[in-house]
Order: structure tokens, then C-alpha cells, then sequence
């Protein structure tokens, strides 16, 4: 097994764009998030790229798209491209029953207003179940706004509740290009992805023998762009893409990430359940004596949570199904947490939830990714990210402040029994539990979720 110098010089070998520290910048906020959004709307002058899981039909993914729409009616030559999850953006949100599509949103936008906008819906497999579009980046003009969240009212912090997430800006020409091109290259004019803003759209079934070959386009592309060098006061930036377990970049250079850490790791993940491979990278890390913080979502900050006073619906059950996972592995690791080496951290605020992905790593290597780094996203849906490499510490005060950020709300896990375990829960959540238990479906939705 390689040491750990050698893990670094893996990623040294990688192509990077070299990116000015000061064109780099972090919001700490949903609000802050979204007011960014409408002011780069607002001001951009030849394009508008973005991709995201969903835009909804709600009052912020309206505010958002409104904004979108009056760009363009004020500057026709501007180019917008929309790029949402073409199963998702035809159901309505998961317990909602009669709520439609947000297809039919986009096409009641597209007959109100003169100058068109393109929304693609784009199937990564032929079922949502199987593998989703979990690409994240916006682009205006020549500056990325990245971040793991899509566009809603929790979101964008619209109304009394938010959805906390990551927030990154990068104001780089070069990187932006590299983006949009990955983007234009992949979807744009491809049979599988078909435009969402005019009826009919074809089925899942109609596109079957088009996403069938989709989908190996998407696991051979990459980002491509000229490799630099990185120069004094410049930070390595390389934008990584992945789709399925083989051949997968992004989920390599994560692992190599994560493997190369000497002192500390830090993780954030939404959902408590790991991949293999990534588990048994934090047990190798714990026994060479590396400090490994992780930061959770605390069951209520779930997005799945129900409250025990609501009417119950299965789906009410994944939360407590991550919970019990991170039960086993904080028992696991009971002495590290003695030790100081383990820091498990739940976050909670109200009834807000939580939503970051990502890792750093020492104070100089970081992941920025919408990554949920759990089987799905290691295995079925389409991911990016990109890897900092800032040998200089040159990012150290940002991202010092962002952790302090992601820790306002935490509390650290002292014993593995602060954490409630199946006898703890209301009663139809022990009966989920125990029947996913005895008919082995645990092995199988740890796989999908």
C-alpha cells in the first residue's frame, strides 16, 4: 500500500487548472446564497449555465426562474441553458400527493414570455430509482457558483425554514469555460436529453435505447481543459466528473484525498452511509492515529424527518435507518472517541436541516462536491466536484471560518449511547426497521440511498 507522500504525488500528477487565492470566495448562508444568485442573474451579460437536480415549482424556484426570464427578455443575446433531472422534474415532491410536475411550470413560463429559455431534462438511467442527475455548478458569464443545493423555497431560505448547504464562488474565465463545455459537449443536442419547456415530451420508455447509450457517454466524459502550473499565491483547482463504481475519477480522487491525510480529516456528509471503500479509508486513518472530525445531520435535520406527533409514511424511516448506522459505527469506535481521535459531530438548528457534502483535508487539500459520499452517489448517479490543492495555505482563514460556520450548530458525540438506538423510536418506525431488518432489505437500500 502506497504511503502517504505518495497519495499526494497522485494528486500533484493530476491535470489542474492554477486559480489567483483571491478569486476564490465562500458564503456562509442560504439567504446569502440566494441573493448571490439574483445578483449574478442580473448581471450577466453573454451566458447563464446551470445544472441542478431540480428547479421547483414554489415561490423561490418562480423568484428564481422569473429572474431568469427577465434577463433574457432585457438581453435577448444572452444565452441561458437550464439542466434539471428529467424524471424528477416530473413528479411532485416526495409525500405530496396531486402535486405535479415542475415541467408544467417551465412550460407556462415558456408560452408567457416573447424570448425563449432552454430547460433540458436529462435521464441519467431510465428510472430515477437507478441513478439521478446530481451534477451541481452554475455559471455566469466567467464566474461558478458551486454548491450542493438545488433551487426551492428551503433552499434559498424563502420562508421561516432553510436547508443548509455549501456556497462557493470561483471568478475564473477559465474555469467557468471548463464547466460549460463539459455541460454544451454532454447534453446539448443529444438525442436522450429532450427539452422540458413544450409538451410532448417523450417518456423514459421512448428514450430507453438513447439513454442506453447516454449513459456510456457520461461515464467516458471528463472536463477537459489545458493543464497549468500552479505559480506563488495561485491554488491548483482540478473539476472532476464520475458515473458508476468502474473507471469512476471522482470517486478515486476522493478516496486518493481522503488517503493522503497526515494530521486531520474533515467530513461532511447528509446522510450517515458510507461506501465501503470509504469506511474502511477512516478506520485505516483512525488506527494511524489521524484526527477524523465528521459532521452529520442530527436525525431531525434530516429532509426525510418526520416529527412522531405527524402521520407516519415510510419514507419517515430513513432517517432513523442512518441513525442506526452511525449508532454501529460510533460504538465501533467508542475508544477513538475517548481518545479525541473521532470527533463525531450532529447538527441542529431548529427545524432547519442539513445538506453539506465535501472533505478537507490537513489545511491544504479540500473537495468541494455535491457528493453525498453514500453508495448511491458512489455508484448510480452522475457527480462532480472539484479538488483544491493550496500547498501554500493560501485558503487556510476561509476555510477555517467555513468550519467554524459548520459547527455553530453541532454537538459532539461523547458515547455511542447519546445515540438512540431501535427500542427508542416511536412504535411504526421499530416496525419499519425490524421488517427491513428480518427481510434483509437493509443490504439493498444501503445501496440505493
Amino acid at each position: 500500500m502506497p504511503l502517504v507522500h505518495n497519495y499526494r504525488a497522485l494528486l500533484q500528477r493530476l491535470p489542474a487548472l492554477a486559480i489567483n487565492a483571491e478569486q476564490m470566495g465562500i458564503l456562509h448562508s442560504a439567504l446569502g446564497f440566494k441573493q448571490r444568485l439574483l445578483e449574478l442573474i442580473s448581471a450577466a451579460q453573454q451566458r447563464i449555465y446551470l445544472v441542478a437536480l431540480y428547479l421547483q415549482d414554489d415561490a423561490a424556484g418562480r423568484e428564481i426562474l422569473t429572474a431568469l426570464y427577465e434577463a433574457k427578455q432585457a438581453n435577448p443575446a444572452l444565452e441561458i441553458c437550464l439542466f434539471v433531472d428529467f424524471h424528477r422534474a416530473q413528479r411532485g415532491l416526495i409525500g405530496h400527493k396531486g402535486q405535479g410536475g415542475n415541467h408544467k411550470m417551465y412550460q407556462e413560463f415558456s408560452e408567457r414570455y416573447a424570448e425563449p429559455i432552454d430547460i433540458y431534462g436529462v435521464p441519467v438511467k431510465g428510472r430515477e430509482v437507478l441513478g439521478i442527475l446530481h451534477l451541481k455548478g452554475f455559471v455566469f458569464d466567467d464566474t461558478l457558483l458551486y454548491s450542493g443545493a438545488s433551487l426551492n423555497d428551503i433552499y434559498l431560505h424563502q420562508q421561516d425554514r432553510y436547508r443548509f448547504d455549501r456556497y462557493h464562488q470561483f471568478n475564473d474565465a477559465k474555469l467557468a469555460d471548463t464547466m460549460v463545455d463539459y455541460m454544451a459537449r454532454l447534453f446539448l443536442d443529444n438525442p436522450a436529453v429532450p427539452l422540458l419547456t413544450a409538451e410532448p415530451i417523450p417518456t423514459a420508455r421512448q428514450l430507453r435505447p438513447v439513454i442506453r447509450q447516454f449513459k456510456q457517454q457520461m461515464k467516458r466524459a471528463q472536463y477537459q481543459f489545458t493543464s497549468e502550473t500552479r505559480h506563488s499565491g495561485q491554488v491548483s483547482v482540478t473539476p472532476l466528473a464520475g458515473l458508476g463504481k468502474i473507471g469512476n475519477r471522482l470517486n478515486r480522487a476522493i478516496r486518493t484525498t481522503l488517503r493522503s491525510a497526515k494530521q486531520q480529516l474533515f467530513v461532511c456528509t447528509p446522510y450517515f452511509n458510507l461506501p465501503k471503500p470509504l469506511a474502511k479509508d477512516i478506520r485505516g486513518l483512525l488506527k494511524k492515529g489521524v484526527a477524523v472530525t465528521i459532521v452529520i445531520g442530527d436525525k431531525t435535520a434530516n429532509d426525510f424527518y418526520i416529527a412522531p406527533e405527524e402521520p407516519f409514511r415510510t419514507i419517515g424511516g430513513l432517517p432513523y435507518l442512518y441513525e442506526t448506522n452511525l449508532r454501529r459505527f460510533a460504538r465501533a469506535h467508542q475508544t477513538s472517541i475517548y481518545q479525541g481521535k473521532l470527533n463525531i459531530m450532529l447538527w441542529r438548528h431548529d427545524r432547519n436541516s442539513y445538506h453539506l457534502k465535501g472533505l478537507f483535508v490537513d489545511d491544504d487539500l479540500a473537495v468541494i462536491t455535491g457528493n453525498n459520499l453514500n453508495p448511491r452517489a458512489w455508484g448510480l448517479d452522475l457527480e462532480n466536484g472539484l479538488l483544491l490543492q493550496d500547498p501554500e495555505h493560501l485558503l487556510q482563514p476561509s476555510f477555517m471560518a467555513e468550519k467554524a460556520n459548520i459547527l455553530e450548530h453541532c454537538q459532539r458525540v461523547e458515547h455511542f449511547s447519546e445515540i438512540e438506538e431501535i427500542a427508542d423510536y416511536p412504535a411504526p418506525v421499530q416496525r419499519l426497521l425490524k421488517r427491513v431488518q428480518r427481510t434483509r432489505a437493509n443490504v439493498l437500500l444501503k445501496r440505493l440511498l
